[in-house]
């Protein structure tokens, strides 16, 4: 259990069977009336934040959340086939879980999958992966506006635009975060 007074951001929580993790707390003290306690959960489940007020002195259970570093493996039909680097164990995550980062998932890639109650959740990526582009258009000569771009396609099915001066089987950095592209790798 952790007391509001132990709250800290980053802490994860359950309440109503859902795990929480705090990112924002505000300690009130009005001059009438009892301490309260304003929070901002994010759902590790859903991704939404929500905020909550708790009188202080409430006490919530603590989540049943691990973070385990694992390899991706392959995919099959909706499922995607990981292996847990600590225990070489199979770990089958549903396409749900990883969302809309199927198009940044290449074989081989490390990830940190968070498990609440030994199910997995959510998928944390590396900042950065490395992409090889399969098909682009030639940029035109001339065609140098500033910031002009053209699509690619990369080797995971994922189009995304780069700059007219690269080409294809060029490999490239990409932010997982925001899926754009960052620089050339190589050419």
């Amino acid at each position: 259990m952790i007391a509001t007074n132990e709250f800290k951001r980053g802490a994860k929580v359950e309440i109503d069977g859902e795990p929480l993790e705090i990112l924002e707390y505000e300690h009130v003290k009005p001059g009438k009336g009892p301490a309260f306690v304003r929070v901002r959960f994010r759902n590790l489940k859903t991704g939404n934040v929500m905020e909550k007020t708790f009188r202080a002195g409430a006490k919530l259970e603590e989540a049943n959340v691990e973070e385990r570093r694992m390899t991706y493996l392959y995919r099959e039909k909706d499922v995607f086939h990981f292996m847990d680097s600590s225990t070489f164990e199979d770990v089958i995550i549903p396409e749900q879980i990883i969302k809309n980062n199927v198009g940044i998932l290449q074989e081989n890639t490390e990830v940190s999958v968070i498990l609440h109650d030994d199910s997995p959740i959510d998928l944390i990526f590396p900042n950065f992966v490395e992409l090889k582009i399969v098909k682009t258009e030639h940029g035109l000569k001339g065609d140098t506006a500033a910031g002009a771009t053209k699509p690619a396609t990369l080797e995971t099915g994922m189009v995304l635009q780069v700059p007219l001066f690269v080409k294809e089987d060029d490999v490239i950095k990409i932010d997982t975060r925001t899926k754009t592209y960052v620089e050339r790798v190589n050419s």
